[in-house]
C-alpha cells in the first residue's frame, strides 16, 4: 500500500478522514475534517475528493460532506452486528410497547458503548444517546453492564484512568464504580439514576450468545421517578429471548 513520506499509509489517514464524523456532527467542511484529522488541510482536500469520487463520502447542499452511502452499504454487508440487530429488534419491540419509553441495544468498542439501535418515542424522556451514537463505558447503564462482563484488563484500564461524570449521580470515583461493577454482576441488570440527565433513570442488562458470552446491553430510558428496577424482569426476558434467538439450531439449549 502507497505510503507518505511520513510512512502513514494513505489508508490509515482515510480512516482519519472518517474518524472525524460523529454521529452529532455527520457534516463537516473539509478545513474541519482537517483540524479534527490532524492533517494538512491540501491533504484533507486532496482525501475527501477521491473519497466522494468512490462513493465513501459525499458532499452537502453547501460546503460541508458526510460519510456517504457505499461506506454504509459495504459495512452493513459483513457487519457482526447485523444479525445481532435483527435478532433483537423483535424483542426491542415488545419492551417499547410495554414501557413507551427509549429502548437500546449497545455493544461494546473500545472504552465505549455503541448503540446499534434505539426505539423512542414523541413524549419519551430525555435521552443522549443515538443510533450509531458512543458513549463512555462508565457513564451510562448499557455501558455499565458492558464493563462488568467485559475482560479483567478493559475493566482495570477504566477504573484507573479519569472518570468524568456527566452529573453529580454519576461514578466519581473508583471505588464506587468498581462496587457498582460487582453488583451488575451479581443482580444481571444495572439501574443508574440520574447519571446522565437528573430526570432520566437508565435501566440494562447483559445479552448473551450461545456460549453464554456477553453480546450486547439491553436498555431503556425512563423517568427518574425510583420506579425504574421494577423494569428489569421485563428486561431480562426480552434478553433471554434474544439470546435463543442467537443460538444456532445444533447449540445447545436451541
Amino acid at each position: 500500500m502507497a505510503r507518505t513520506p511520513t510512512g502513514e499509509s494513505v489508508l490509515a489517514r482515510a480512516v482519519r478522514v472518517l474518524d472525524a464524523f460523529t454521529a452529532a456532527e455527520p457534516g463537516l467542511t473539509v478545513g474541519e475534517v482537517a483540524r479534527r484529522s490532524g492533517l494538512h488541510v491540501a491533504t484533507a482536500s486532496r482525501l475527501v475528493a477521491e473519497m466522494v469520487a468512490h462513493g465513501l463520502l459525499e458532499r452537502g447542499p453547501g460546503r460541508e460532506v458526510r460519510v456517504g452511502v457505499r461506506l454504509w452499504e459495504l459495512g452493513a454487508r459483513a457487519s457482526p452486528t447485523l444479525s445481532l440487530r435483527d435478532a433483537a429488534m423483535p424483542f426491542l419491540e415488545d419492551v417499547h410497547a410495554v414501557v413507551g419509553h427509549h429502548t437500546q441495544l449497545g455493544v461494546l468498542d473500545g472504552d465505549d458503548v455503541l448503540f446499534l439501535e434505539r426505539l423512542s418515542a414523541r413524549d419519551a424522556v430525555i435521552n443522549y444517546s443515538r443510533i450509531a451514537g458512543r458513549l463512555p463505558l462508565p457513564t451510562s447503564s448499557s455501558g455499565v453492564v458492558l464493563l462488568a462482563h467485559a475482560p479483567r484488563d478493559l475493566q482495570e484500564r477504566v477504573l484507573s484512568g479519569p472518570l468524568r461524570p456527566v452529573t453529580p449521580a454519576g461514578f466519581g470515583a473508583a471505588a464506587a464504580l468498581r462496587t457498582a461493577l460487582a453488583e451488575v454482576r451479581r443482580s444481571q441488570a444495572a439501574v443508574l439514576a440520574g447519571h446522565q440527565h437528573p430526570d432520566a433513570t437508565g435501566v440494562a442488562v447483559p445479552v448473551r450468545d450461545g456460549r453464554s458470552d456477553v453480546v450486547a446491553a439491553l436498555s431503556v430510558i425512563v423517568p427518574n421517578d425510583g420506579r425504574g428496577r421494577d423494569l428489569v424482569p421485563l428486561l431480562l426476558a426480552a434478553a433471554r429471548g434474544i439470546s435463543r434467538a442467537l443460538r444456532r439450531p445444533d447449540e445447545p439449549g436451541s
